[in-house]
């Protein structure tokens, strides 16, 4: 990993350590307002739901964005716990079929790929995590999808290029993480369907 990689990869998880401690502060603060007679009002729900979805993306963004040491683990319980307060409210679910522990530089790889999934799924899908003899299968599918090619090209490309918004730096990142890691991440996309191994 080059020095540039690491100090991005060590900000993540600045960024996200110190976000979680006042959001779980103000979470806690929502539970004990939640004791008063105003707790049942639109006003009072749209603020829980705020607070967390926000905690639940601070925890996927410390996965896919931080710092992944060779020896760290993380459990199946964190994996699943995670991913179901992700898709709370939203269009997309996930089925993380991969029993125990898993390296969290893999883990990692599978959440960036989730971000690269969910900008081809807007209006929702479902997302299969399996383990196939070692090697790690996500299938992504729903009856629409929207597929930018040069995006999609540039997870496999041999050189890719890194000019991308920064709404799409998982499709910069991803790439660079998987080559890191001495893995190759293999594609096919069909109508209403995406497959990856890695």
């Amino acid at each position: 990993m080059s020095r540039v990689q690491t100090l991005s990869a060590l900000v993540g998880s600045r960024i996200c350590h110190d976000l979680i401690s006042p959001l779980g502060a103000i979470g806690n603060g929502i539970e004990l307002m939640g004791l008063s007679e105003n707790a049942s009002s639109p006003e009072f729900s749209l603020i829980e739901e705020s607070v967390q979805s926000a905690n639940a993306r601070i925890k996927f963004f410390r996965i896919a964005y931080g710092m992944a040491r060779e020896d760290q683990n993380i459990s199946r319980a964190e994996i699943t716990s995670t991913l179901t307060a992700s898709a709370r409210g939203g269009r997309l679910s996930y089925h993380w079929d991969v029993e125990g522990d898993q390296p969290k530089s893999t883990v990692r790889l599978a959440f960036l790929l989730f971000q690269c999934l969910e900008t081809a799924m807007p209006f929702g899908g479902h997302i299969t995590v399996q383990d196939e003899g070692g090697q790690m299968v996500v299938t992504a599918e729903a009856e629409r999808m929207k597929i930018e090619p040069e995006l999609w090209e540039n997870l496999t490309a041999r050189r890719p290029h890194t000019r991308v918004s920064a709404g799409h730096v998982q499709f910069a990142l991803l790439p660079e993480v998987m080559s890191e890691g001495d893995r190759r991440l293999a594609l096919q996309i069909s109508q209403g369907r995406i497959t990856a191994r890695f």
